[in-house]
């Protein structure tokens, strides 16, 4: 069987550099079955043409893959995102195109888990503000600062999303003493009181949390999810914290609602646009601690996430179903054997 093709963008800038980029992680999970093949494209123009007659597209950040770049293949069967967003990708002009989209929703969830535990711990404890009251000698200011916040036992943590993050934020949460809720329209109620946590509509989530963590893929759904109406249904003492997409939150809203006192504060990893201006306000708020983009940030995330990318695009290629197929109406139509990884007669008990 002849070897597939696999592309993958390197900007001009990448290529020009002496040492060549590495791709043997793609490349160890990519295994005998494809070769990849790097696409030198700063223009749209240039990537369409590279990819043109690609039998699969690995992806992360960078040229997006719109309807344009869809309509234009000729042989691709997989899209493998390094992500689990999958912003980058025209979901639905590649379902139509009968290409399956796989991601890597799986890969460095306690890690953000872990951030988001970090944001909500530093905002409840003030800890910016701290930070400055020590370096500027005014050591004595800090206590008065934080005698007017309540302690964290007993609040309430609303999660937006109850998804894999989510739920391991609600696991790290509980031995706070927190109080947890979520809105998942698409969590049964069963799923998330199994977890020891209370289903409530978008509304009481808003109204009763003193902290809300959204965990939610930005699609046209949760488009600006928290904008003025919503915020402004918030305690006037709750944090938001976001460690999914900056595009689920009105930004200019959020800003005015920090200014104006609607909401306390904010803990963020990512914002609308990255990385922000050097303006933006959102920066050198007092009540606002922004992170660059790391919540998933380890030793391991990058490694990892490239190994799994590869992997998923070659079970395609193989003809066998991905494990994380994110359009998988799409599957049927693909022509691919749905993989098994254990025996179908495993008796009543296993």
């Amino acid at each position: 069987m002849a070897r597939k093709k696999v592309a993958v963008r390197v900007p001009k800038h990448v290529l020009d550099q002496a040492a060549p980029h590495d791709w043997s992680f793609e490349r160890e999970a990519l295994g005998p079955i494809a070769d990849i093949v790097e696409v030198q494209a700063n223009t749209r123009a240039d990537f369409i043409e590279g990819v043109r007659a690609a039998d699969a597209i690995m992806t992360s950040w960078g040229m997006r893959i719109d309807s344009e770049v869809i309509a234009a293949l000729q042989s691709c069967v997989v899209i493998g995102v390094g992500s689990v967003g999958v912003d980058m990708v025209d979901v639905d002009a590649a379902t139509a195109a009968g290409i399956v989209v796989t991601n890597v929703p799986d890969v460095f969830i306690e890690e953000v888990a872990d951030h988001a535990m970090m944001l909500l711990l530093d905002a409840a404890r003030m800890t910016p503000a701290m930070a400055r009251v020590a370096a500027t000698g005014r050591w004595l200011e800090g206590r008065q600062l934080l005698s007017s916040r309540p302690r964290l036992l007993g609040q309430t943590l609303g999660l937006y999303g109850f998804g894999n993050v989510a739920r391991c934020t609600a696991r790290r949460a509980k031995p706070f003493g927190l109080h947890l809720i979520a809105h998942d329209p698409y969590v049964s109620e069963l799923s998330i009181t199994e977890a020891g946590v209370e289903p409530v509509s978008f509304g009481e989530l808003l109204e009763r949390s003193d902290f809300v963590s959204i965990h939610t893929p930005h699609n046209a759904e949760t488009e600006q999810a928290f904008d003025a109406a919503a915020l402004s249904r918030m305690k006037p003492t709750a944090i938001l914290i976001n460690t999914a997409r900056g595009s689920i939150v009105d930004e200019q809203a959020l800003i005015k609602a920090l200014q104006e006192g609607t909401i306390a504060g904010a803990g963020l990893d990512v914002l609308l646009q990255e990385p922000p201006e050097p303006d933006n306000p959102l920066l050198t708020m007092a009540n606002v601690l922004v992170t660059p983009h790391v919540a998933s940030a380890t030793t391991r995330m990058r490694p990892e996430t490239r190994r799994r990318v590869g992997r998923e695009v070659a079970m395609v290629l193989r003809g066998r179903w991905p494990l994380s197929c994110v359009n998988p109406s799409v599957l049927p139509r693909a022509n691919l054997e749905r993989w098994q990884p254990y025996p179908m007669n495993r008796g009543p008990n296993r």
